[in-house]
């Protein structure tokens, strides 16, 4: 336990959980029945487990899927917990973190457009 680096843990779980409640939004507020978004939220949530590195190495993914990988904001989440656990990482953790604030970013800014634009006339 002494060799974790609980700063970064707690940040990577927070950051993780909001860029997962962002997709959450974004994905509500960009269809017209709840139904839906549970449905589509499938879409995310299952493929994101499996191919963001948690699980076993990216590496280890066959190479057509790789670049998907790296499109989903839970894998620079898993690298940071990777490294916070005493594992390594892929990347620098700066720019885990980073990529991590930039999908939050544009999770939230996606959201609001759908909103203004389905809801807001």
């Amino acid at each position: 336990m002494s060799g974790i680096d609980w700063l970064a843990l707690a940040a990577a779980v927070g950051l993780i959980a909001l860029s997962s409640a962002l997709l959450g939004l974004f994905i509500a507020v960009s269809v017209r029945e709840i139904f839906e978004a549970q449905t589509f939220s499938n879409f995310f949530r299952f493929p994101m487990l499996f191919l963001c590195g948690l699980f076993f190495p990216i590496e280890q993914l066959p190479v057509a899927l790789r670049p998907l990988s790296y499109a989903l904001p839970l894998t620079y989440g898993a690298d940071i917990l990777h490294a916070a656990a005493g594992h390594g990482s892929r990347m620098p953790l700066a720019l885990d973190f980073l990529l991590l604030l930039l999908f939050c970013a544009a999770l939230f800014a996606s959201s609001i457009v759908n909103v203004r634009r389905k809801w807001i006339q």
